[in-house]
C-alpha cells in the first residue's frame, strides 16, 4: 500500500480507473448496439415474411396439413416458427417450420391480447425468441416467430472478445501509463534528491539542467535560483560574521594600545616620588597624544558604523574641480618638496556631498604622501570614463561594466602595492606593513572608510597596478 500513496501511484491508480471506466463504457455500448441490430434484422425479416398475411394477398399456412402442395401454403424457412391461434385463444394444428421431436419453441401464454411485435421465452429454457401477431378478418392470429440464438450467441462472442482483448488493452495501457508516470516525474525525483543532499549538508548541489519549457524545468530553475541566491546569502553572512569577528578584535587591540600608554604613564607619575615639572609635562603631553589618537579610532569607528547603517549624507549637484585644487593645495602645503600634479577639465559636475568629497580625495592623496618615497610625485587625474574590469581590487557601489562615470585618479610612483596584500587592501584596521608598526601613524581604517564614503555616494574605489611602478586608486562617481 506505500505505493498507492506516493504521487507516482495515485497517477497509475487514476490512470488505470480511468482506462478500466472507459473500457466498461465502450463494451457496455458496443454490445448494447449489437444486440438492437441484430433485433431489428430479425424484426425486419419477421415483416417481410408476414406482409402478404397482413396485406391479404396470401393466406397463412394451414397448419392442418403437414405437406402443403404449393410453396405459398405451407412452404418457410426453416429458422421461422409459424402458430396459427383460433378467436379462443387455443392453437390450431401443430407448429409450422418445427422439426419433428423438437422440445423447443416460442411460449406463447396469451396471443391474442399480447403485444404486436415482442420477445417472448422458449418453452425448453432455450434461447428466446422474436414474435410478430398477424389478426386475420376471421378472428384467427397467425403468430410469426424467428429464434434470436444467433443474435445472443453473437452477442455473448462479442462480450468474450471485449474481455479479452479489454484485458489486454488495459495491461498494455497501465503498463505504458507507468512508464510514462515514471519517466514524467523522474526530474521531480532528480529534485528530490538534490533537497535530500542540501537537507544533509551540501549546499553547492543543483537540481540538473532540465527542459525549461516544462513545469519540471521551471520549477528545477526556480529552485536553482532560490539556492543560488541562498547559498550566497549564507556566505555574506560568514564573511559578514568574519569581518566582525576581526573588526572586533582589530578595534580591541587598536584601543588596547592607547589605553596602555596612558596607564603606563600614569603609572609611572604614581610612582615617581619626585616630579619634576618637564616630567609632568612629557607625561602629560603622552597622555594627551594617545587620548587624541584614540578620540580618532574611535570617530573613525562610529562614522563607519553610521555608514554601514544607513546614508549619512547629502547628494547635491556641484563641481568637483574645485575641491580637487583644495585638496592637491593643502597637500603641496603638507609636503613643500612634493611634485604634486593635478589634470583635468575646468568644470566637471556630479552628485555628491562636498565635505565627504574633499575628505575622500584628502584620504587618498594622505595614503599616497604617507605611502611613499619623499620627493616621489603624486598626479591627480580627473576625467570622464568608462568602467572597466582591470581593478587589482574594488569596493563600493556595482557599476554596470561600460557605464559612463567621472573618474578621480591619483597615481603615485612608490613601492606599489603586492598583489597578495591587494585583495584586503580596502579591509577595516588591514595595513600592508607586518608586525603592525605605527611609523606612518596609520590605523588601517583609512581606505575602508574611503571606500564606504565612496559607496554613500553610488560610486566605487578601485585599485590599479600603474605601469612605471607605484599604484592608482580611482575613484568611480555617477555623472550628475
Amino acid at each position: 500500500m506505500r505505493f498507492l500513496r506516493t504521487l507516482r501511484g495515485r497517477l497509475v491508480l487514476v490512470l488505470v480507473g480511468a482506462l478500466v471506466v472507459g473500457l466498461l463504457l465502450m463494451g457496455f455500448t458496443s454490445v448494447a448496439l449489437l444486440n438492437r441490430s441484430l433485433v431489428e434484422r430479425t424484426d425486419d425479416r419477421l415483416a417481410e415474411m408476414s406482409m402478404p398475411w397482413e396485406e391479404g394477398r396470401m393466406p397463412p399456412p394451414d397448419p392442418t396439413h403437414r405437406h402443403p402442395e404449393g410453396p405459398g401454403r405451407g412452404e418457410l424457412p426453416t429458422d421461422f416458427r409459424v402458430l396459427i391461434f383460433d378467436p379462443a385463444g387455443r392453437q390450431v394444428g401443430a407448429t409450422l417450420g418445427a422439426t419433428e421431436g423438437e422440445p423447443g419453441g416460442p411460449l406463447l401464454l396469451n396471443p391474442e391480447r399480447g403485444p404486436l411485435v415482442g420477445t417472448v421465452p422458449d418453452r425448453a429454457g432455450g434461447s428466446d425468441w422474436r414474435v410478430r401477431r398477424v389478426q386475420l378478418p376471421d378472428g384467427r392470429n397467425v403468430v410469426l416467430s424467428l429464434s434470436l440464438g444467433n443474435a445472443q450467441a453473437t452477442v455473448q462472442q462479442l462480450v468474450v472478445i471485449e474481455l479479452v482483448v479489454g484485458g489486454l488493452v488495459l495491461l498494455v495501457l497501465a503498463l505504458a501509463a507507468a512508464g510514462t508516470v515514471r519517466l514524467s516525474l523522474r526530474p521531480l525525483a532528480r529534485i528530490e534528491d538534490t533537497a535530500d543532499a542540501i537537507a544533509a549538508g551540501q549546499l553547492d548541489r543543483r537540481v540538473p539542467d532540465q527542459d525549461p519549457r516544462t513545469e519540471t524545468g521551471r520549477l528545477g530553475e526556480a529552485l536553482n535560483t532560490m539556492l543560488g541566491r541562498l547559498t550566497d546569502a549564507l556566505q555574506q553572512r560568514e564573511r559578514s560574521e568574519d569581518r566582525l569577528r576581526r573588526f572586533v578584535a582589530d578595534a580591541s587591540h587598536e584601543l588596547r594600545t592607547p589605553l596602555t600608554s596612558i596607564r603606563g604613564f600614569a603609572e609611572l607619575y604614581r610612582r615617581s616620588e619626585e616630579h619634576r615639572p618637564e616630567d609632568v609635562r612629557m607625561m602629560m603631553r603622552r597622555i594627551e597624544s594617545e587620548a587624541v589618537r584614540m578620540g580618532g579610532l574611535v570617530e573613525d569607528m562610529l562614522l563607519l558604523a553610521r555608514l554601514d547603517r544607513e546614508r549619512t549624507i547629502d547628494l547635491v549637484e556641484l563641481d568637483l574641480v574645485p575641491l580637487a585644487h583644495d585638496v592637491v593645495h593643502d597637500a603641496r602645503a603638507r609636503d613643500p618638496e612634493r611634485v604634486i600634479t593635478l589634470e583635468g577639465p575646468d568644470q566637471l559636475r556630479v552628485l555628491g556631498d562636498g565635505a565627504r568629497l574633499r575628505q575622500v580625495l584628502t584620504n587618498l592623496v594622505n595614503n599616497s604622501l604617507v605611502h611613499t618615497p619623499a620627493g616621489s610625485p603624486i598626479t591627480v587625474d580627473i576625467a570622464h570614463a568608462e568602467v572597466n574590469d582591470r581593478a587589482v581590487a574594488a569596493a563600493g557601489a556595482s557599476i554596470r561594466h561600460g557605464a559612463r562615470v567621472v573618474a578621480v585618479s591619483v597615481t603615485d610612483t612608490g613601492p606599489g602595492i603586492p598583489p597578495e596584500h591587494a585583495t584586503r587592501i580596502f579591509d577595516r584596521f588591514y595595513r600592508v606593513d607586518e608586525g603592525r608598526t605605527r611609523a606612518a601613524g596609520g590605523t588601517g581604517l583609512g581606505l575602508a572608510i574611503t571606500a564606504a564614503l565612496a559607496q554613500a555616494h553610488n560610486g566605487r574605489l578601485e585599485l590599479h597596478g600603474s605601469p612605471g611602478g607605484g599604484s592608482t586608486f580611482r575613484l568611480l562617481l555617477p555623472v550628475a
